[in-house]
């Protein structure tokens, strides 16, 4: 977290995403983000629940349906951040008016903290369609809500744990730049496949 802190531009921002862990007497699963919040010299916006629809089956406690995002930016006063960029159209009145003015915004509502996306599945007819064979990986639609809201076109997108490269490959879509870190080599050749695919991808649809 230090040395993303560092190199983090002046306006940009730091989104964390981690599980949970036992803590011995205290606790079964304590997430991660509580124990970590304020361990760096970001500054804390505020966390995101990301629920989604299938997961485990629990006997002895509840079935986990969701992971915590921290959205932390380098400066309290001066941060990105596009709301029109991902505004939800599922409005419920969507031509309420007030004093003859619309009152609510032609784009759409301010998403709330808790953001509903679908996991990336795997299995027999329920396999989703941009499924790899990295077991954690995030949906191009969750990861590419994040990038909307807190960078601008043509900025740098730095993924220390970049997986199986979702987020290089919304940088392609979104048109960013990115850097990926990953430890594995066989998830750096899965990653840069991806990417490749996207960017070819694009440049066909250009091309028509």
């Amino acid at each position: 977290m230090r040395l993303v802190h560092a190199v983090t531009a002046a306006a940009g921002a730091f989104w964390l995403n981690v599980g949970y862990t036992p803590l011995h007497q205290s606790g079964k699963a304590v997430p991660l983000p509580y124990l970590l919040w304020n361990l760096t010299d970001f500054y804390l916006i505020q966390e995101v629940v990301w629920n989604y629809g299938a997961g485990v089956a629990g006997r002895r406690f509840l079935s986990p349906r969701n992971e915590k995002f921290l959205w932390f930016v380098k400066n309290a006063d001066d941060y990105v951040f596009n709301l029109d960029a991902i505004r939800d159209p599922d409005v419920k009145y969507p031509r309420q008016y007030k004093n003859g003015r619309l009152k609510v915004n032609p784009l759409g509502k301010n998403p709330t903290d808790v953001w509903q996306f679908a996991k990336v599945t795997s299995g027999y007819q329920r396999s989703s369609a941009e499924r790899t064979p990295h077991p954690a990986q995030f949906p191009e639609a969750l990861i590419e809500r994040v990038v909307l809201a807190s960078s601008e076109k043509n900025a740098v997108l730095l993924d220390p744990f970049s997986g199986s490269g979702t987020t290089a490959v919304v940088a392609a879509k979104t048109g960013r730049r990115s850097i990926g870190i990953e430890i594995s080599g066989e998830y750096c050749d899965l990653a840069v496949s991806r990417y490749l695919a996207k960017k070819e991808s694009l440049s066909g649809l250009l091309l028509q």
